[in-house]
């Protein structure tokens, strides 16, 4: 019998070892295995084959292999729908050889298959992450990022502050209500998927920029593989999200946006790169630097090469600069450049040319290496027709009358250098107008950046998404600009801040862009969570005040809650002594890390279990989601 085939049905002798399925697990094994398990020993020395494969034999004892027999477990050939072998391993390697093992360096992005649920919560922030590799943890993923049960709806309305029981939808049968939803946002868009694939026209988001000050802050020293990461798993979901002309707008620093730059490459193509725009978020440097940052980045790409982009509306001095002195039947023009910007020279082609003024005379020929814009026959038609302008006094070089009905669309091209646009002061007076105080942001973006980028990237009645929702910008904006939002944010502040701006929308609040949109007020939006379960736990120990009170909490957590596969009870138990000799912090972390995070919220397919305690109302809301 193969070695591999004589392992498996070793290893199916002992119960623990197995899900309830009948499938191997794995991670169990590998655990074992990594901490000389005596069971795990015994069984592989008890088959004389497996002895001879994983054991050696020194001065008349069989001394258990590990290296090798973890080697071979680990190989996604053998039990492949199991825990990634990268787990606790960060860094770097060659040829699938961790550093410790070899001498050469070779530097690698060791998650780039992996997902991270990466939660950004003040309770989660300093857990240990998981990371689940897409070849060998696949029941995993797919129980991670299956669609969550639904809770506490409510329907705002100027009329409404109630469940009301359904959702609006069109012909097509998609919602088409604006939607704000609390929760981890990775698996806020996998919930999202079923309903809104392909049909999300422009996403933008602010995602944290991994300074160690903006809430993303993970126990390990690889912090650009963890956020390269948690960055690429929202992504690819945000990408199948999008419209087949959909685009996303990425905004980010200069210290990770190079390598949110090669990860974005990766997703969307490169092909579909459009732009790097630049924002100046301040006037000038802050004062405590040498060098300090005045702008931000903002990353396009579109999922297909038949995105939709649209230019900027022209403002009404723009418009202003259409007028009609010599009362020209055709209306308004303005004067425009008659060059061309191909280069060619006297004698090269038919573009180069005298322009002669019919009231002076003069001959005009291009400038130095130019040539005119049109030929000879269309200057021609263009003199003939009064529509080639030689300045005030008719004496001045040739240029032409543009007009402004002739105009193809009522928007002027965008650069990539925002400088006259509102920075960051200005978002921060305008979250202090609505709520006396910034609270959580210390950098709010200003509606009027949003409302630019909605211009570009949308039209009224499209899906707008924004899930790093933030103190909800985006979402006010989409609203005053009649698009229909989805926001995503899982901090807590939604509630006081993300929501309560959203209602004072509805009521006709008057700042930012409000007036010069003659935002009247009106609309509405439904607001609702996912279902936390094992999340539930973790809040309650960081809100813990004492020892008494976290013992408390794993009684409960012992009842109700979902450990990780390997927690022995009894073992826990019998060291509660040494658990009161740690500091309360430490308890806490201990305590969080017991929990199954694969279990922080409650699967779709678990909504008939009643451990989960799911309501009817909570059933009747996830039904009339998903359909």
């Amino acid at each position: 019998m193969e070695i591999k085939q004589l392992l498996e049905k070793t290893l199916r002798k002992e119960p623990n070892y197995l899900t309830d399925n009948g499938d191997i697990k794995k991670w169990v094994v590998i655990s074992k295995a990594q901490n000389f398990d005596e069971t795990l020993i015994s069984l592989l020395i008890d088959e004389p084959k497996l002895k001879t494969e994983f054991f050696r034999e020194i001065q008349n004892h069989w001394i258990f292999d590990q290296n090798r027999f973890t080697d071979f477990i680990e190989q996604k050939e053998y039990l492949e729908d199991s825990f990634t072998r990268y787990k606790n391993k960060i860094g770097l390697t060659i040829d699938n050889k961790f550093l410790s093992q070899r001498n050469e360096v070779s530097l690698v992005w060791p998650y780039k298959d992996c997902i991270l649920e990466g939660g950004q919560s003040r309770e989660e922030q300093k857990r240990n992450e998981i990371f689940f590799n897409e070849l060998l943890a696949q029941d995993e993923i797919t129980q991670l990022l299956e669609p969550k049960v639904l809770t506490n709806a409510k329907r705002y309305s100027n009329d409404t502050e109630a469940w009301t029981g359904t959702f609006t939808r069109n012909e097509q049968g998609t919602i088409t209500d604006n939607l704000l939803i609390k929760g981890n946002n990775l698996l806020a868009l996998h919930s999202l998927k079923k309903e809104f694939a392909g049909k999300v026209k422009l996403i933008y988001i602010d995602p944290p920029y991994n300074t160690g000050k903006d809430g993303f802050q993970y126990n390990d020293s690889f912090s650009v593989s963890s956020w390269l990461t948690f960055m690429k798993n929202r992504l690819q979901i945000a990408r199948e999200l999008l419209a087949f002309d959909g685009v996303i707008f990425i905004q980010m620093d200069d210290k990770y946006k190079d390598y949110l730059k090669v990860c974005c490459d990766d997703i969307f193509k490169i092909d579909n790169f459009i732009t790097n725009i630049i924002w100046k978020k301040r006037g000038g440097p802050p004062n405590d630097k040498v060098i300090g940052a005045t702008h931000e980045n903002i990353l396009l790409y579109s999922k297909t090469e038949e995105y939709k982009l649209f230019k900027k509306p022209r403002t009404e001095e723009q418009k202003e600069r259409y007028t009609n002195p010599d009362n020209h039947p055709k209306g308004n023009w303005s004067a425009d450049n008659l060059m061309a910007n191909v280069k060619g020279g006297r004698g090269v082609n038919s573009l180069y040319f005298s322009i002669i003024n019919p009231i002076t005379k003069e001959e005009h020929f291009p400038s130095s290496n130019g040539n005119w814009r049109y030929s000879q026959d269309t200057i021609n038609r263009l003199l003939e027709n009064n529509e080639i302008y030689f300045g005030k006094d008719g004496k001045g070089k040739p240029k032409l009358k543009r007009f402004y009905n002739d105009l193809k669309d009522e928007g002027v091209s965008v650069g990539t250098f925002w400088e006259d646009l509102p920075q960051n002061n200005s978002a921060t007076a305008e979250i202090l107008k609505l709520f006396g105080s910034v609270n959580e942001f210390d950098t709010p973006k200003p509606e009027k950046l949003i409302e630019r980028i909605i211009n570009i990237g949308s039209n009224q009645n499209d899906i707008v998404m924004d899930f790093f929702c933030g103190s909800g910008t985006t979402a006010a904006v989409a609203m005053k600009m009649n698009r229909q939002f989805i926001g995503v944010e899982q901090m807590n502040y939604i509630e006081n801040v993300t929501l309560e701006r959203l209602k004072k929308v509805i009521e006709g609040e008057q700042g930012g862009i409000s007036k010069a949109v003659n935002w009247q007020g009106g609309g509405s939006f439904i607001y609702f969570e996912l279902k936390k379960y094992n999340e539930v736990f973790i809040e309650q120990i960081q809100e813990a005040q004492s020892t008494d009170a976290l013992l408390q909490i794993w009684e409960a957590m012992k009842e109700r809650s979902f450990l990780n596969y390997n927690i022995d009870i009894k073992a826990q138990d019998a060291h509660l002594e040494d658990f009161k000799a740690l500091s309360i912090d430490q308890q806490k972390q201990h305590l969080v890390e017991l929990l199954d995070k694969n279990q922080l919220y409650v699967p779709i397919s678990a909504i008939n279990n009643t451990q989960y305690g799911v309501t009817e109302e909570e059933k009747n809301l996830t039904k009339a989601f998903y359909r």
